[in-house]
């Protein structure tokens, strides 16, 4: 009995599915008491929450969400190498938006309302030239080489 060969993935699919794993991750560790400080000041949204993932980054019940969907996005995204590729791209602008969001904004405003703090602020701005870069890097076609 034979099993289907099984397509190799490429290295933007790769990038995706990690990036997807890794966000997937921090989801689930934003619910996890321990992990997450002050996890009993967790809020649904707003600057009102003061739990923080790894004593550093601070988070809310929506903040989390948001952190799955997009590790789940990821994951999905991985299946195909164009839109593994728009994905990473995709959310690295997004990551960028959300950066200079953060930089705008008072962060004792109701506008916080994901919430963002100064570290928040500088992991987004590194997860979106990061994700760009995956995206692009991966993806860029080298020039055949020359046949003598």
């Amino acid at each position: 009995m034979t099993t289907p060969a099984r397509t190799a993935r490429s290295h933007v699919q790769q990038a995706a599915l990690a990036v997807g794993a890794v966000f997937l991750l921090v989801g689930i560790l934003g619910f996890i008491p321990g992990v997450t400080t002050h996890y009993s000041a967790m809020e649904f949204a707003a600057h009102h929450s003061h739990a923080k993932l790894l004593g550093v980054f601070q988070v809310s019940i929506l903040h989390n969400i948001v952190h799955l969907l997009f590790g789940i996005a990821g994951l999905l995204m991985a299946r195909s190498a164009p839109a593994a590729r728009n994905y990473l791209i995709g959310g690295g602008v997004i990551y960028l938006v959300l950066w200079l969001y953060g930089l705008i904004i008072d962060h004792d405003s109701a506008a916080n309302f994901v919430p963002v703090n100064t570290a928040d602020n500088w992991l987004h701005f590194l997860l979106g030239v990061g994700m760009i870069a995956l995206g692009v890097l991966l993806t860029r076609r080298t020039a055949p080489a020359a046949t003598r």
